[in-house]
């Protein structure tokens, strides 16, 4: 099999984690995970206990931003955003059930507490809520350059003050009529 980010580098048997079996590319580092050696590696491992330490030197791997082939089928791949923050996508081929990721995507689903959840990346409900982060962080980017960080912080901290206010509709009435 060839790496589907390389094309030309066959994948390698390798590890992801220790009693994880993926296939390797020794020239990318990025790794062909088959979910059913995953499910079966979830089930024997319990996730670690949260530390509150996040690791700070993950380097987010350029994503190729044309889908990438299967190895296995050459069907096309899905791309799964992994969080609304990061552009961090992990390729999935539904046909085979292989997930493809890139070097350095493992370690950051490991900060991101996701390295037991990865089925949960691949549901509508979690893209959903991906598509929500970004677009309010673009919002909030877009404020930013309208009025200024300052003036957005201040408008933010007013905004999560009246969410939770009792009073928000009187409040909102009030800030509409000048």
């Amino acid at each position: 099999m060839q790496c589907p980010k390389c094309r030309n580098t066959r994948l390698q048997a390798s590890k992801v984690e220790e009693g994880l079996p993926a296939m390797g590319c020794p020239a990318c580092a990025g790794s062909l995970l088959s979910l059913l050696y995953y499910r079966d590696w979830v089930e024997r491992n319990e996730p670690p206990l949260a530390d509150g330490e996040v690791a700070t030197e993950v380097v987010e791997e350029a994503d190729a931003k044309a889908a990438l082939a299967c190895p296995k089928c050459s069907g096309l791949m899905t791309k799964f955003s992994v969080s609304g923050a990061l552009a961090s996508r992990i390729d999935l081929c539904g046909r085979c059930d292989e997930a493809w990721l890139d070097g350095g995507e493992w370690q950051l689903l490991k900060s991101l507490e996701l390295a037991h959840k990865l089925p949960a990346v691949f549901t509508e409900q979690w893209q959903r809520r991906v598509r929500s982060e970004k677009m309010a962080q673009l919002k909030r980017e877009r404020l930013e350059q309208q009025v200024g960080a300052a003036d957005a912080a201040r408008a933010a901290e007013i905004k999560s003050w009246l969410a939770g206010h009792a009073q928000r509709a009187t409040l909102m009435q009030f800030l509409a009529s000048d």
